[in-house]
């Protein structure tokens, strides 16, 4: 059977980039386990147990040289993937064999590496969030001054800046980050808590002394990587499955945000004024040439969706761990916990492909804000004309009229917008300088002041914490 001819998810095949991939896979997953046995291993012999360094060598020498299809045939026989892989290093580490895995259970393994591959997969995320936020950052600083029409109910509103509704977005990121950077500091290590968490199993190899059981958990945690005080102080059989629930809430929130800014980007391309990158040679359409869709926000919105809607797992299951543990979690969490992440991560790429090469149409922007502009003009009008000493009821109520007329003209007649044609034959307002009235820049308020109050005080925070992972910004991968 080629692979071909299997079922292969798109999100390893499409969307997911191999980083994000790598922290998912069988190779770092089975590696993280042996090097939890080798920790596990080092602890009890430097706290007293019987293990020689031999045992410990030939551990330490078999970390990534898994043979997959010895550990496979040992499962079918099994019916237990721990068994299966300590069977297997048992093999080619045959002195190891009687203390690999001692005292413990099989979530020492399964949890502890999960938690290193959230811990790892969150700081992905978080470098892919500062790259976009870069990417935003410095498109806003281009646009900060370009005056266009803001919608609110997807109405025309008060104008906005193209800079200014990018730096709204950047800074929806800014607070997923935030969020990101929360949870992975956060995290702990489950560390070495035995079969229901009360450690009996380690009590009874080190004759009941509670300080070296607990300098066991210290010993191992650390040897992990991680500080001592980073360990979930009481646990079940795993870890707080409460976590999970945390941490792809995380992962939800950042993909509303997402798909927030691709939905309003494939609105701006709907009024050409704004369009994600379209490459020389791409294809809009099978039926129709002339197109250019928004595929790659398209896409986005599509995994991001995807990701919210996977939030429900978690919660279902930290709800459903009866007492210290239930093993209605292992099959979902393999599809919950990994398809969050890799969805995610693969929205990320295609977004920061988008705000690296957004077009901007300034002239449709101007001519779709001065076919409205008229309309949020009239309290301008109104002033400017009491100033030259017109009476404000009268004025306010020849406006109110052509505009009434002058929306009829638009809306129902598809003609243009002449409000102002109108309003310039009126008596009123003779002596009203209407190109100045009419100036967008005078509509946009602090906008442009707030896009560099913005950059300076957030976003250059952000450049500076995540320099390193920003200057490797061609590293970030997107399948189209």
């Amino acid at each position: 059977m080629t692979d071909n001819d299997r079922y292969r998810s798109p999100l390893e095949t499409r969307y997911a980039s191999s980083a994000m991939q790598a922290i998912w896979s069988p190779q770092r997953k089975f590696s993280t386990w042996r090097r939890l046995w080798l920790a596990l291993a080092e602890a009890q012999r430097e706290l007293g147990l019987e293990i020689t360094q031999q045992q410990i060598d030939d551990i330490r020498a078999r970390l990534d040289d898994i043979d997959f299809a010895a550990a496979d045939r040992y499962e079918s026989k099994l019916r237990h993937d721990v068994m299966a892989h300590i069977h297997a290093l048992g093999d080619v580490a045959p002195a190891a064999r009687p203390i690999i895995h001692l005292g413990a259970t099989s979530q020492f393994v399964n949890c502890n590496t999960e938690l290193i591959q959230m811990r790892d997969s969150l700081r992905l995320i978080a470098a892919k969030l500062a790259r976009i936020i870069d990417a935003l950052g410095t498109f806003a600083i281009e646009y900060r001054d370009v005056p266009c029409l803001a919608f609110t109910h997807f109405q025309p509103a008060q104008p906005t800046t193209v800079g200014r509704r990018a730096a709204q977005w950047a800074y929806d990121l800014v607070l997923c980050l935030q969020d990101i950077e929360n949870r992975t500091e956060n995290l702990r290590f489950r560390g070495v808590k035995g079969t229901t968490g009360t450690q009996a199993s380690f009590m009874a190899l080190f004759d009941n002394d509670e300080t070296k059981v607990e300098q066991l958990d210290e010993l191992v945690t650390r040897k992990m990587g991680w500080p001592a005080e980073k360990r979930y102080l009481i646990t079940g059989q795993t870890y707080p499955r409460l976590v999970d629930a945390q941490v792809l809430s995380s992962l939800a929130v950042t993909a509303a945000a997402l798909h927030k800014i691709a939905t309003d980007i494939r609105l701006l391309a709907h009024r050409k004024e704004i369009e994600e990158p379209f490459e020389a040679e791409q294809v809009g359409s099978s039926a129709m040439p002339y197109k250019r869709n928004p595929m790659r926000c398209e896409r986005i919105c599509g995994m991001a969706r995807f990701v919210m809607s996977l939030v429900q797992n978690p919660l279902m299951t930290a709800a459903t761990q009866w007492m210290e543990r239930t093993l209605d979690d292992s099959a979902n969490r393999r599809l919950a916990l990994p398809e969050s992440f890799l969805a995610l991560d693969g929205s990320l790429d295609v977004m920061h492909n988008v705000a690296s090469g957004l077009v901007v149409y300034e002239k449709t922007i101007r001519a779709n804000l001065m076919a409205e502009l008229p309309f949020m003009a009239a309290e301008n009008l109104l002033m400017a004309a009491v100033k030259r000493g017109a009476d404000r009821q009268e004025a306010h109520e020849i406006i109110r009229q052509h505009s009434q007329d002058a929306a009829v003209q638009v809306k129902a007649e598809g003609g243009v917008n002449d409000l102002l044609e109108r309003l310039r034959d009126e008596p009123i307002f003779d002596g009203v300088n209407f190109t100045e009235v009419l100036d967008p820049a005078a509509y946009v308020g602090r906008a442009p002041e707030q896009v560099d109050r913005f950059i300076g005080e957030v976003v250059e925070g952000v450049r500076k914490r995540y320099e390193d992972e920003i200057g490797k910004g061609g590293g970030v991968e997107m399948t189209v």
